[in-house]
């Protein structure tokens, strides 16, 4: 592997370099993005289960807040939680943008590193042949190492910006799919405490569950 770098010359400098910011970001955003760090399990459960026995004190919604991303969000509609419906969903759709800009931190460099890995090898392959070109018109074509080295360097800075790249697009690729799931559960969440702390809610559920009974009474009469 060091003989490869060593052949690659200098242009596998920024390269190496953008191989270790990458790995750092996937391993950050591994460990930012487990399932039980964004969506702890039974969280949302939890929290309509304080909403309908009302017991929400302040201390407690900024414990949630902290709590993990999902209850960010929870603790955001709780916090409006006595304004209508439409004001409460505005809060979480606001509050859940801020959410998903966190989530995706560090992404935006990470795919800056997927676009420019190719085209840091390019670079280096065009230094390697130009080192190959000016050998020629110095040596003549008789100095098959000269051109060896030449070919070689280029080949080393392609392959290197490809191996750089390939995995940094597909981490990319698969932590936006990620969040994207993440974001689309977080919602759901949000939406079924909605229906647990609007009050115009509760009088229809109510009434649904009333029909029946209502419905058992005429029939015994």
């Amino acid at each position: 592997m060091l003989e490869l770098v060593k052949a690659g010359g200098w242009p596998m400098i920024p390269l190496l370099l953008l191989s270790a910011v990458g790995l750092a970001i996937i391993v950050e955003r591994f460990w930012a993005l487990r399932r039980q760090a964004v969506l702890p399990p039974g969280l949302g459960e939890e929290v309509r289960a304080w909403a309908a026995r009302g017991k929400l004190d302040p201390a407690h919604i900024e414990s949630l807040r902290r709590n993990s991303p999902l209850g960010a969000l929870l603790a955001a509609a709780l916090d409006v939680r006595h304004r209508p419906r439409e004001e409460i969903r505005e809060r979480v759709e606001d509050v859940g943008r801020h959410i998903a800009h966190r989530m995706e931190r560090f992404l935006s460099a990470l795919g800056t590193i997927a676009g420019a890995g190719p085209l840091l090898g390019l670079f280096g392959t065009v230094v390697g042949m130009i080192q190959m070109f000016l050998g020629v018109m110095d040596h003549g074509v008789g100095d098959v190492n000269q051109l060896a080295g030449g070919i070689g360097k280029a080949l080393v800075c392609a392959a290197a910006g490809m191996v750089v790249a390939v995995p940094a697009l597909v981490f990319h690729r698969w932590f936006r799919a990620r969040i994207d799931g993440y974001i689309v559960e977080m919602e759901h969440e949000a939406i079924q405490l909605m229906d647990v702390i609007d009050p115009r809610a509760r009088r229809a559920a109510a009434a649904v569950a009333a029909i029946p009974a209502d419905a058992a009474a005429a029939g015994q009469d």
